[in-house]
């Protein structure tokens, strides 16, 4: 035990999901915080993790069907029951409209994700490095802008480990149009890092890190509306990358995901088109929430701000696996139009949240000003041609590495 302002407080291990080392952290008596996010069960005679009362279902869906939060614990230990195959399909189902009816909350996210990495395939990589990926769910069917962003800020010298699974929202997802680029969806964790460290960008395919997801598939499936799995996508990353540019389509997820970037201390842009877009747009104004050491600042951009032409959503649509995969060639090439504008926007949105994971003082500059800056470093990536270099890069080193 622990004495704290006078008091006794249980003390317990909680792991640190960005370093993988445990912290100490403070659960009763005088942590609200942490008590909230983390309340258990105690055995005063053991207050350890071994000692813990496990929950049940029963105690998880009677809570959540009353509309009360789980704890971040209740929520991991369901999640961990899911990734192992170990609920029922009404367990499950039950879960996870309860949590739809009443709203997902940020502890109850934070849990689900922790379980998630927990069971996730391991991928050793250093976690100094970006990702640009979006929630999905705007249903517009646009080309594949994060993608192409992640090669152009790739080629600008940034590090990046794309996260990412099939099409939701779009004709043709990430997985999609990167298979249909010649890149190799199916190496071992061992062979993802070899084409980061040869190329400097690489994907971790969801379906392949997170095999626990095909125990869920099913009840989505039935279901037939969106859950929470909607939007852990951006969250559950097996690089655990330290910077990260998250587009999320509904309104009412970016507090959830505010929510846990600032908890977990880590550094992202999270921006929304007001058209609806998961990205940033071309079509008016975008919302950029900047989280950094825990702090959030909101800002309004448009793209009269970067002196950039304002497109409609037909100017960025786009089609099957194919047309896509030609349109990103044509874009890494210089063709110029209103997909490069969107692109080189949300590229930029990468750069910045990458510059600013490595000094968080970037956050006293102008957003504005340093969104210009950053887009005309990506414009120059792909007009002296390193960006359709480090396309044919990529593709090169995933070729090797699935033969090795």
């Amino acid at each position: 035990m622990h004495l704290c302002a006078g008091r006794e407080c249980a003390m317990v291990r909680v792991r640190n999901c960005r370093s993988g080392r445990e912290n100490a952290s403070v659960l009763s008596g005088c942590a609200p915080r942490f008590r909230d996010f983390y309340s258990v069960s105690i055995n005063p005679a053991c207050p350890t993790l071994a000692c813990m009362t496990q929950p049940t279902w029963p105690e998880v869906l009677t809570a959540a069907v009353s509309g009360t939060d789980l704890t971040v614990s209740q929520a991991e230990w369901a999640m961990r029951q899911v990734m192992q195959g170990r609920a029922t399909g009404a367990q499950l189902g039950g879960l996870l409209m309860a949590l739809r009816a009443k709203g997902e909350s940020v502890a109850e996210v934070i849990g689900f994700r922790d379980a998630i990495l927990d069971a996730a395939v391991p991928l050793d990589v250093d976690p100094n490095v970006l990702d640009i990926v979006g929630t999905g769910g705007d249903r517009f069917g646009t080309v594949n802008i994060s993608s192409t962003a992640s090669i152009v800020v790739a080629a600008t010298g940034i590090p990046v480990v794309k996260h990412g699974n099939r099409a939701v929202s779009s004709k043709a997802g990430a997985s999609d149009v990167l298979s249909e680029l010649g890149i190799d969806l199916r190496l071992s964790p061992e062979g993802v890092a070899r084409v980061l460290d040869d190329a400097g960008i690489t994907f971790a395919w969801a379906a392949a890190f997170h095999p626990g997801f095909k125990h869920a598939g099913p009840v989505r499936a039935e279901l037939g509306v969106p859950t929470a799995f909607n939007f852990l996508g951006p969250l559950v990353n097996p690089a655990r990358a330290e910077a990260n540019a998250v587009g999320v389509a509904s309104l009412e997820v970016v507090p959830i995901i505010t929510g846990v970037f600032r908890t977990r201390g880590a550094t992202a842009l999270v921006f929304r088109g007001e058209d609806g877009l998961d990205e940033l747009t071309t079509t008016g104004y975008s919302r950029i929430w900047q989280i950094t050491n825990g702090d959030m600042h909101e800002f309004d951009i448009h793209p009269r701000d970067l002196a950039m032409p304002t497109a409609s959503i037909d100017d960025l649509l786009g089609g099957t696996p194919a047309e896509n995969a030609a349109t990103l060639r044509r874009t890494l090439a210089g063709e110029r139009g209103p997909v490069r504008d969107v692109v080189l926007l949300n590229a930029a949105a990468g750069i910045v949240a990458y510059r600013l994971a490595q000094d968080p003082t970037q956050s006293d500059r102008n957003m504005i000003q340093r969104l210009i800056e950053a887009r005309d470093i990506a414009a120059e990536a792909i007009d002296d041609g390193r960006a359709t270099a480090k396309l044919q890069a990529w593709i090169e080193a995933s070729e090797r590495a699935g033969r090795e």
